[in-house]
């Protein structure tokens, strides 16, 4: 059985493929780089914050809780 996706881990993973700097997402969204810490921490967030961070990284991060849940 395949682990639920924790969208922190997964956000910060593809900011890094891209080699993108946190301090770049965090001023993209009008957060602190403080606050993009938390949000890697997080397991979930808001669907708007996540279809923003989407957007800004050009990956669909709804796609993984897609696949999780039809792969149960």
């Amino acid at each position: 059985m395949n682990e639920e996706p924790h969208i922190g881990k997964l956000i910060k993973a593809e900011l890094a493929r891209q080699g993108r700097s946190i301090t770049w997402l965090a001023t993209q969204l009008g957060y602190s780089r403080q606050y993009m810490y938390k949000i890697f921490r997080r397991k979930w967030i808001y669907t708007d914050l996540l279809l923003k961070i989407s957007d800004l990284l050009d990956y669909d991060f709804f796609k993984c809780f897609s696949e999780y849940r039809y792969s149960r």
